[in-house]
């Protein structure tokens, strides 16, 4: 792909995600009695093209490429599909998909809207923990964003066994309590990631500025987000599970991140100088 540009290659990937989502829709209406396989191989197509934009980005600056709000937010979603392609390894758990195409592309939509992709001059020594923090905490937004994914799974799932029984049996979704236990585990999952990201920035923190905390918007955002998520899991762990309200807040909680990170980042005069 020679002569194309990273932001174009992600533009085009934005363009299968859309695809898919139109796929989505067509299973929603079905539902979910049709072959998923199409939908599996459109959003493995568009991680390819992903990919590939990310990559040639990465090599343009030197550097891993979550240094504005337009890299990050292409990082976050390469995380999301990521995990759906291994867990949609398994047959019955591939209609994430038709729940992972609309917000890929949603979010996608976001991330190409002008003045998101600022360039900055390429410093001349990137620290290693500053990558490593940074490529953590976007791979934590990719874990949240799939147990919100499978919490409206959960919800959908539980909509029809009290609604149309029969439908539900004759469906193709995993067992409900699968669909609570893979939004626990992505949610855990986000959270050590979450924390190991924290780690890290509290490290390049104290080498840079020599302080371990600073009042920060972008930073005690994150704190926010760390206690929300780890007050919901510690709660579902005190109750043995979880259900319509754990479900509800996953979606709730990862809504909040996605609505809210573009304006903590701005304000921010670590991240956004």
């Amino acid at each position: 792909m020679f002569g194309v540009t990273d932001r174009n290659l992600f533009a085009v990937a934005v363009g299968v995600y859309g695809i898919s989502t139109l796929y989505a829709i067509l299973l929603w209406r079905k539902g979910f009695r049709t072959d998923n396989r199409v939908i599996y191989i459109l959003l493995l197509a568009a991680m390819g093209l992903q990919t590939s934009a990310m990559i040639k980005r990465g090599f343009s600056l030197s550097r891993c490429p979550v240094n504005n709000l337009f890299e990050a937010t292409m990082f976050s979603m390469w995380a999301i599909v990521a995990a759906y392609l291994i867990i949609g390894l398994v047959r019955r758990l591939r209609f994430l998909g038709a729940f992972a195409a609309p917000v890929l592309f949603c979010v996608g939509v976001f991330a190409l809207m002008p003045g998101l992709d600022t360039r900055d001059p390429v410093p001349q020594f990137i620290p290693t923990m500053t990558s490593l923090h940074a490529a953590l905490v976007m791979l934590s937004y990719g874990a949240f964003g799939l147990g919100a994914i499978t919490a409206m799974m959960y919800l959908t799932q539980e909509r029809d066994l009290k609604r149309d029984k029969l439908r539900a049996v004759l469906s193709l979704f995993p067992p409900i309590q699968r669909l609570e236990t893979v939004t626990w585990q992505s949610l855990v999952v986000g959270l050590a990631l979450l924390s190991a990201g924290m780690v890290f920035g509290t490290i390049w923190l104290k080498h840079e500025r020599g302080v371990f905390f600073l009042v920060d918007a972008k930073i005690l955002w994150t704190i926010f987000i760390w206690l929300a998520y780890a007050i919901l899991l510690l709660r579902r762990w005190q109750f043995q599970g979880g259900g319509r309200w754990f479900a509800w807040w996953a979606i709730g909680s990862f809504c909040f991140v996605l609505l809210t990170f573009a304006g903590f980042n701005q304000l921010s005069g670590i991240h956004n100088p």
